[in-house]
């Protein structure tokens, strides 16, 4: 029993290892079961890219498998479910908004090195009548799941548990590696998407570290996914959006634009990512606890 146990309870890695188990495993069921169901039944094509597409997989897998798996993991602890870096008290608050422009301005940034460039031609909107509405809500939602599904699934009590045992930022790392596996099955995937994804990923855990919680961290994921699929519209995976807000076009170098892979394999990301990296710290110099209910 000394190998499951020590001194305080069972050992951060089988909590860890049993939180990724459940999650996977509610993953696999609900996206061999539930969604093929759903899909048929709301009529959605789930080999496109789009705003409902995006809201399935987030509600119907995502969010439902680390709601599970966290009610399962804050239960054995005697703890609330949002404990782990979402409190509710504090949701949508002023750290989700700082979030929230910092995203916009984020991919904001690429974008304007992508045009600078030549490598993003704008001809216009692409919306039409009651698209104008339509899209930028349903977008808008899914966004928002999103990043607060995807943050507490790898920044939640994964990262958490694991930090107990081996310390925060070694816990960072192998964390973000899993987030950043999570993106090879794109098609097309290469080095710079992959080391550019984790970075964000590194980001997100040095934002938990600074503001003590993930409401920062989940507002800067929504906002920068909903700039670079409905705002720029650019590709992900060799295929491009559809019900985006710009008819545009994306040639030229992939190192402009990232190619088949969009706006997060551009080189322009890099000093966008070092100016973030350089605001949290300016903004919040010293780490702060976390945030537990």
């Amino acid at each position: 029993m000394i190998v499951f146990k020590g001194s305080g309870g069972v050992r951060s890695g089988w909590r860890f290892a049993g939180f990724l188990v459940l999650a996977l495993g509610v993953i696999f069921l609900l996206s061999s079961y539930f969604e093929p169901f759903a899909a048929k039944l709301l009529h959605i094509d789930d080999s496109t890219i789009n705003a409902p597409v995006i809201l399935l997989n987030e509600l119907g897998l995502y969010f439902i498998a680390v709601l599970i798996a966290t009610s399962v993991a804050a239960r054995l602890e005697h703890r609330r479910i949002d404990s782990y870096g979402l409190p509710i008290r504090e949701a949508f608050g002023p750290k989700y908004w700082e979030g929230i422009v910092l995203g916009i301005v984020a991919a904001g940034a690429v974008a304007i090195g992508m045009l600078a460039f030549r490598g993003f031609v704008i001809f216009g909107f692409a919306l039409h009548g009651s698209q104008w509405f339509v899209q930028p809500v349903l977008y808008a939602l899914a966004m928002i799941f999103v990043g607060i599904t995807e943050e507490y699934l790898f920044r939640g009590y994964l990262l958490q548990s694991l930090a107990r045992g081996i310390g925060f930022w070694p816990a960072a790392v192998i964390t973000t590696l899993l987030f950043g596996a999570l993106h090879l099955t794109k098609n097309d995937e290469n080095f710079i998407d992959i080391f550019n994804i984790m970075a964000l990923g590194l980001l997100t855990c040095f934002m938990l570290r600074r503001t003590g919680g993930l409401w920062m961290a989940a507002g800067f994921h929504a906002a920068f996914d909903f700039m670079q699929f409905f705002v720029i519209g650019s590709s992900n995976g060799g295929q491009l959006p559809e019900g985006v807000l710009l008819n545009a076009t994306f040639p030229g170098s992939a190192w402009v634009n990232g190619g088949q892979l969009g706006t997060e394999a551009s080189w322009f990301m890099f000093p966008v990512m070092i100016a973030l990296f350089g605001y949290v710290m300016w903004r919040y110099p010293k780490n702060r606890p976390l945030s537990t209910d």
